[in-house]
């Protein structure tokens, strides 16, 4: 991949442009994170306190009602975040959506088991287990995969 800077003070905004003969994995990623103003901390509700949570500290997000918990090895959370904020704020490359309910660290995640109707027990390393939706699947498959040849 080639790389051109040009640093001017005449330019009156940053503009990025990408030639590229196919849309690959790396280029969506980069276009991902331009586009992605990623959440740094999240404040999280334990009765009256309030806690800064790191993204990577959290093993999963899940909702209930109107209810939304981060859950760490600390305890779980609530936050005032909604889910579908979420996933848009958070880094891709590090969590997925599994169901309707639930977004997961994929850096928490210790393994799948096969489950009933072709969805999967998501288990993560505290020990804790979430089902991932059939809907879900393929996604989660295929994320895993392009994780798998970006570490090479």
């Amino acid at each position: 991949m080639k790389i051109l800077l040009d640093v001017n003070s005449h330019h009156e905004e940053t503009t990025v442009t990408i030639h590229c003969k196919e849309l690959n994995p790396s280029i969506q990623e980069i276009l991902e994170y331009l586009n992605k103003t990623e959440t740094d901390l999240i404040v999280g509700k334990d009765g009256e306190k309030q806690h800064l949570i790191k993204p990577e500290d959290v093993h999963y997000f899940r909702t209930e009602g109107d209810i939304v918990t981060a859950a760490t090895s600390k305890g779980a959370f609530k936050i005032k975040e909604k889910l579908y904020e979420l996933e848009q704020s958070l880094s891709s490359r590090r969590f997925i959506r599994i169901s309707k309910s639930v977004i997961a660290n994929l850096y928490a995640m210790s393994h799948f088991e096969p489950s009933f109707n072709g969805t999967l027990c998501v288990h993560f390393k505290s020990g804790e287990k979430e089902y991932a939706s059939r809907h879900y699947v393929s996604k989660i498959k295929e994320t895993l995969k392009m994780n798998r040849r970006g570490s090479k």
